[in-house]
This record gives structure tokens, C-alpha cells and sequence, in this order.
């Protein structure tokens, strides 16, 4: 009889930590507005369970409306890019610390991660943000073209053609320096090309980029450049002349 006493007080205790528990977990919720086109896709449903097992918040998703938070296209924390455009996480209520646990897992190391490996069909849906570096001006000034011209070569020129000492090695379906230059913002795509596919699965960025990971080795021998050594390129490819690709042809 004792023995069943004792096995009823377990249970009783056992049931009140867990209800307890429960209550905890219920009074700790914030809210995130997801931008629709994401949530389609399915990762909140993968991630935000992640989330909640770890800190022990649950987040009610809304698609309009009042919330603690909004991840959204050119929200103010950047997250993820997906068809170049950038999503990332602004935060409405600053005084909600639910909402601030959830923005420094998701703009951290471990939610960038949960983020990046989800997949659909066996493709990744999200990359890394589309860096924009508003320093890219002064970098310029800074930088050594000379040194600049060996580097883009040595480090860019089994893949592009840098100009006419290797007009004959580059790549066909990759595009020239010349012809980069003549984009519309060609010097914040130098300076975030390891972001940019396909860089990312073969460039090293010294202090910058993550590294490879162990199952998804790099397919060719590795790129490494330094900041410093990036700013060298970025001031030779301005020098050069924008390629001339011509009036667009008008069909009548």
C-alpha cells in the first residue's frame, strides 16, 4: 500500500511539472508576419519548430496584419536571398523579449544554417544575402590596381576573361570583366561575388565566409582572396573600359 502511495505522488508530481511546464511555454509567444511568398514555400514549417524545441517560444505566423516582428523582402536584418531579392527580419516591437530571442537565432549562425538547408525536391530554395557593400567608392581609392591586375587573373581567370592576356582561357558562358563592368552596379557585385552563385561553393574569404562543409567538398580547387586582396581587383576592374554590347536590336 505504501509502494502505491508512493508511485500516486510520482505521477501527481510528474503531471503538475509538466502542466507547469506547459504553462511557461504557453506565456512565452511572440508573433512574425511572413511575407506570403515565403511561407509557401514551406521552410516555416521546417524552421520555427527548430526554434521553439530550442528556446521554448512559440511564434503565431500571420500573413497580414499586427506583429512583433515581419520577415519580409528588404526587411531591415537580412536573412536570406532567394531570385535576387533579399528578405530579412524588422523587428516591431523592441520590447518583446520573445521577439528578440527569435531575431538573434534567426540572424545568427544556427537559423542562417536551419534556413540555407532547406530544400524542395531536393534543391535549395534560400541563399546567403545579397551583400551590398556602401563603402564600395572609398574601397576603390584604397586599393592597388597593379596588384589589382595579377590578382584577377591568378584568381578569376580560369573562369572570366580579364582582358587580353588570357582573351582565349575563359569560360564561354562566363561572362568577361569587360563585360561585367558594363552592368549596373558592377562594383557591388565584385565586391559580394563570393555571395553570388556559383563562387560560394568554391571561394574562401579569410574571417568572411563560413567553411566548406564536410559532405559538400568544393567540385574544383578552391579560390582564396583576402579583403585586402579583393580591394586590389575591385580598383583594376575600374579602371577598365566598360564593353560595348551595343544598342539593343528592335524588331519592326
Amino acid at each position: 500500500m505504501d509502494f502505491f502511495r508512493f508511485l500516486i505522488g510520482v505521477v501527481v508530481a510528474s503531471v503538475t511539472c509538466v502542466a507547469d511546464g506547459s504553462a511557461r511555454a504557453q506565456g512565452k509567444t511572440t508573433s512574425l508576419l511572413v511575407a506570403p511568398e515565403v511561407q509557401e514555400t514551406g521552410v516555416v514549417k521546417f524552421m520555427l519548430p527548430r526554434f521553439t524545441l530550442k528556446h521554448g517560444v512559440r511564434v503565431t505566423v500571420v500573413t497580414e496584419g499586427d506583429a512583433a516582428g515581419s520577415l519580409i523582402k528588404d526587411g531591415e536584418a537580412a536573412v536570406f536571398s532567394r531570385a535576387g531579392d533579399n528578405y530579412g527580419l524588422t523587428v516591431h516591437r523592441v520590447d518583446d523579449p520573445h521577439m528578440a530571442t527569435l531575431a538573434a537565432w534567426l540572424t545568427g549562425d544556427v537559423g542562417q544554417r536551419t534556413v540555407l538547408s532547406f530544400k524542395r525536391d531536393g534543391q535549395a530554395v534560400f541563399e546567403v544575402p545579397i551583400v551590398v557593400v556602401e563603402a564600395a567608392v572609398e574601397a576603390e581609392l584604397d586599393g592597388d590596381a597593379a596588384r589589382g591586375a595579377e590578382l584577377a587573373l591568378s584568381a578569376c581567370g580560369r573562369c572570366h576573361v580579364v582582358g587580353d592576356v588570357n582573351r582565349m582561357n575563359g569560360i564561354g558562358s562566363t561572362p568577361s570583366f569587360a563585360v561585367l563592368r558594363s552592368l549596373d552596379g558592377w562594383m557591388e557585385r565584385f565586391w559580394a561575388f563570393y555571395a553570388l552563385n556559383p563562387h560560394p561553393s568554391f571561394t574562401i574569404i579569410p574571417d568572411v565566409t563560413e567553411p566548406f562543409d564536410e559532405t559538400r567538398p568544393s567540385p574544383i580547387s578552391p579560390v582564396t582572396v583576402t579583403l585586402e586582396e579583393l580591394e586590389n581587383i575591385v580598383a583594376y576592374t575600374a579602371t577598365m573600359a566598360p564593353a560595348n554590347l551595343g544598342a539593343p536590336v528592335v524588331h519592326q
